[in-house]
């Protein structure tokens, strides 16, 4: 039984060490198949990793290819834009070319036009004044003959006494200028109605009298020089229409047209080269120092500013004297012409340019004027003209910024400038404020403006010479609309030299305070 119970230990021994290498077998599989299974999922891993890094760097790479097509889009565009903008430019240019072209053209027609026109009617007054001779020459000739007649068939009649018939000529009365004629007429009366004192008004008589003054003749006594004067004179200060001017003086309507003009023609030819005339030598040396003065701006020889006279719509050309911003403000057509002065700091007028049509701005108008020739021909190199916004800034134009959002400086710089701009305007006023025939639409024909502004301007000269102060009663509110021209600046030089004056004006304490 021992023997049986050893046996089968020994069996059971074997049995468990069978299983102990079964199961040992079975475990290291087991461990094998682990490891391979955790490097399968390591390769898997580092595929998977090095697809995500190809990926990555796939996209990156198209975000790089977008931004270079981007930029690439991005350039094309832009200089698609700067060669359409370079062309719209060059486009305006071209048609700003033409319309100037055209339009100094049609104006160089209309002038010639003009003359064409004054030519014909010198020729007819010319012709009609021969036939006036002829006939009066006719007529006196006759009643010589039956006055002689006459003495002839009278009982005791002396052939060689009979007197010469004078033409019948209309009795009108020349009190109110017979009084004003006076030694005695009160100097504050004679003051009111000439807008100056008698004694200037002699000084212009005398200038004038070799030019204006008439003989006698068998038919009528002369106007004298005085009267003649007188008429034109109290014209321009009044305004008033040829029908009252005929009452005051006693003559007749067509003869007082002809006075004014006769007057103002020789005021332009004899007193004008006097007393309108640029400065030079000391009196320009002058000038700069009292605008410097003023302003603190160096080497303004004058100040520029340009007005508009109305006038009755003209016969030819309507159009191109058609004044649209007047007409907009008054709600009423208006037509007009321009005039263009240049004055000192005393509101003398230096250079005037008139009588270009009421459409043109004030660009234009510079354009247009022989001030503009005498510059381009360098007469005016080194020195400044101060204007307004409606003139573009040149060499030797000075105007004021114009742009949004000025800075200090240029905040200074405009003060500064529109006190010598003031000056110009201010005398503008006072021309109309004294002569009040440029006020309102006169009977004087449009070829024959010119010569009576000239000699409105001669006149206010004259009598800011001679330090005559006009009446406050006269004041005349000027107002003109400005438009900033379609080039504004012509000149870069002009436009360093502008930022330099500012920049002095400012910081060597010159600026005002008014733009704070």
């Amino acid at each position: 039984m021992n023997e049986t119970s050893s046996t089968a230990t020994v069996a059971a021994a074997g049995v468990a060490r069978k299983r102990h290498r079964t199961d040992g077998k079975y475990s290291n599989k087991d461990e094998d198949d682990n490891k391979s299974s955790f490097r399968e999922e390591e390769e898997d891993e580092d595929e998977d990793d090095e697809e995500g890094e190809g990926r990555k760097k796939k996209d990156l790479k198209g975000i790089l290819t977008s931004l270079l097509l981007l930029e690439e889009q991005e350039k094309g565009d832009q200089e698609e834009q700067n060669r359409a903008s370079s062309e719209d430019k060059s486009l305006f240019d071209d048609n700003h070319r033409k319309k100037t072209r055209t339009m100094l053209d049609y104006y160089d027609n209309l002038q010639d036009y003009y003359t064409e026109v004054e030519d014909t009617g010198r020729i007819i007054k010319r012709k009609k004044s021969r036939v006036l001779a002829a006939s009066v020459a006719t007529i006196t000739a006759v009643a010589d003959s039956q006055s002689e007649e006459k003495e002839k068939t009278k009982p005791g009649g002396n052939p060689g006494s009979g007197q010469h018939r004078r033409l019948w000529v209309k009795d009108r009365s020349k009190a109110w200028w017979d009084e004003c004629n006076r030694p005695d007429y009160p100097e504050e009366e004679f003051k009111k109605w000439f807008r100056m004192s008698r004694q200037t008004f002699d000084t212009i008589c005398e200038e004038l009298n070799s030019v204006i003054a008439k003989e006698d003749t068998t038919l009528r006594t002369a106007i004298p020089v005085r009267q003649r004067v007188a008429v034109c004179i109290w014209r321009l200060a009044t305004g008033e229409p040829l029908r009252l001017v005929s009452k005051r003086f006693g003559l007749g309507i067509s003869t007082c047209h002809k006075l004014v003009l006769e007057v103002c023609t020789a005021i332009r030819s004899v007193l004008m080269p006097k007393y309108l005339q640029w400065p030079d030598g000391d009196s320009l040396r002058k000038v700069k120092e009292d605008f410097e003065s003023a302003s603190g701006i160096p080497n303004v020889v004058g100040s520029m500013y340009t007005t508009h006279i109305p006038i009755i719509a003209p016969k030819v050309s309507v159009a191109a004297y058609f004044n649209k911003r007047h007409t907009e403000r008054n709600q009423k057509t208006s037509y007009s012409i321009t005039v263009q002065g240049v004055v000192d700091p005393n509101g003398v007028f230096t250079d005037v340019c008139i009588g270009w049509p009421g459409s043109m701005p004030d660009d234009q108008v510079l354009e247009k004027s022989a001030l503009h020739q005498r510059a381009s021909g360098g007469l005016l190199k080194g020195v400044w003209i101060a204007g307004g916004s409606g003139y573009p800034l040149m060499d030797w134009v000075l105007v004021p910024y114009t742009q949004q959002h000025l800075t200090w400086t240029q905040h200074a710089f405009n003060e500064k400038i529109g006190e010598i701009q003031r000056v110009a305007k201010d005398a503008f006023a006072r021309l109309k404020g004294r002569w009040s025939c440029l006020q309102k639409r006169t009977e004087v024909k449009l070829q024959d403006l010119p010569v009576v502004l000239g000699a409105c301007c001669v006149l206010h000269n004259i009598c800011e010479m001679k330090n005559e102060e006009m009446d406050p009663k006269l004041t005349f509110d000027l107002v003109d609309d400005e438009m900033i021209p379609e080039i504004p600046l012509r000149s870069t030089n002009s436009l360093k030299a502008r930022d330099s004056i500012a920049h002095n004006l400012l910081h060597h304490g010159l600026a005002g305070t008014a733009f704070l």
